[in-house]
């Protein structure tokens, strides 16, 4: 049996494992470092971090991966090349998280599918119009969710949005564990602590799944984004994806040609993207060199197989065994609890509701991201701008009408209660 250690764990991971246990756990032993991707203090020190635990892991390990975006991803590249394991180099990864850097890569690799851009610094309040001009979307070259990430459409919005107590923390502060391994791991001029201005794209948005080993790349997923008309928030993820086959296969290729430039080995990623039908074009949104946590059992309820298989056999560099369209439904769905107003958790399931509603379809997975008394009001620091998530529900059915049933009743047995509240 193989260890594998999981870095920086995430809310997704031991659910998700639980969930697809019976494909192996007779052939692999996990375990979970500590702090917890939530738990990691802002000022954590990434770099002692992975110099303990590639002291304390050598020869005991087979294996290792994070879910976690930041620092998760790249930690977990740095530990893995340091004691000689399976794994993605650090610096690609950091190249491919680095917004900035990314654009770049892409503009080269597929130059149709990489929207224009510029880099914005923070400091600099009297700069003025971007270079791409307005309007325009801007956003940190190494963000999380969608934190600080907004469309403005002039320059007077960009000083005011550069302003902002939360822009200014987030440079000085968020991003020191990225820097940190920045610096060591590569030889970018450019930190974490700025951003990036570009143009506004519509249409239908996706995350392109898949993993990378050599030069093989493979795509298993693609999954249809379902956004709020007004705010863009993330309100339903739905697999498989209904974009006609034919655009599916040419963001397939736009990806692999991506990765393939990046040089991303050994590694799972996802990629968001985005088709504009009037159009017909692509265009790729963000690189993520890493599991999406949130999705891996929606594969394998559709097609047998959940994406913590895939990343366990490639921390430990075997080839992962992959379905298609064996599972046990027809659609998936991860579903998002939102809030758009401040509003008070007046009461929270508790873990015999939690229990309750997972029983009512089989394979329903649920996390709950709140509690009694919690006043949901940090809509600016805590992810899209716009909303507060509080809870998510995966879940399968054998239609996709039928799930969406599913997931409302699901979600009416959780019994959350929210009260609006003044701020």
């Amino acid at each position: 049996m193989k260890s594998v250690l999981i870095v920086f764990p995430t809310p997704w991971d031991k659910k998700q494992l639980d969930a697809c246990s019976a494909a192996w756990s007779g052939r692999y032993q996990v375990r979970f470092s500590q702090p917890t991707d939530e738990d990691r203090p802002w000022d954590f020190d990434g770099l002692a971090f992975i110099d303990r635990t590639v002291e304390s892991c050598r020869g005991a390990i087979d294996g290792v991966l994070s879910a976690s975006d930041y620092p998760g991803a790249a930690v977990a590249a740095a530990i893995a090349a340091q004691l000689g394991l399976p794994g993605p180099a650090p610096q690609t990864v950091l190249r491919c998280s680095h917004k900035y850097y990314s654009r770049l890569a892409q503009r080269a690799a597929v130059p149709e599918a990489t929207p224009d851009f510029s880099l914005v610094d923070p400091r600099d309040l009297g700069a003025g119009a971007p270079a791409i001009g307005f309007p325009c979307f801007i956003k940190p070259v190494k963000g999380a969710f969608s934190i600080l990430s907004r469309r403005l459409e002039s320059a007077a919005q960009l000083a005011a949005f550069l302003s902002r107590p939360a822009v200014r923390d987030f440079a000085e502060h968020s991003v020191h564990l990225f820097n940190q391994l920045v610096r060591r791991f590569t030889d970018f001029e450019i930190d974490g602590g700025y951003f990036i201005a570009e143009e506004l794209l519509q249409g239908q948005q996706v995350t392109v799944e898949g993993y990378s080993v050599a030069s093989e790349v493979v795509i298993f997923g693609i999954v249809d984004s379902i956004l709020h008309p007004e705010h863009g928030s993330f309100v339903r993820f739905d697999y498989p994806s209904r974009l006609a086959a034919e655009v599916q296969e040419r963001m397939t290729v736009i990806a692999r040609r991506a990765v393939r430039h990046l040089g991303l080995s050994n590694s799972l990623f996802n990629i968001e993207m985005i088709y504009h039908p009037p159009t017909d074009r692509i265009h790729i949104i963000e690189i993520n060199p890493r599991i999406s946590g949130q999705f891996g059992d929606l594969y394998q309820k559709v097609d047998g197989t959940n994406s913590y298989e895939i990343a366990l056999a490639l921390a430990c560099g075997e080839p992962p065994a992959l379905q298609r369209r064996v599972g046990s439904c027809r659609a998936a769905a991860s579903l998002p609890l939102r809030i758009f107003e401040p509003m008070r958790v007046v009461r929270a399931p508790d873990p015999s509701d939690l229990a309750a509603a997972e029983a009512m379809f089989p394979g329903t997975l649920i996390w709950n991201e709140c509690r009694a008394g919690l006043e949901l009001t940090d809509f600016e620091r805590i992810e899209d701008g716009h909303s507060v998530r509080y809870g998510i529900i995966n879940a399968g059915a054998p239609t996709p009408e039928s799930l969406l049933a599913r997931l409302e009743q699901v979600r009416a047995r959780l019994g959350f209660e929210l009260q609006k509240i003044s701020v």
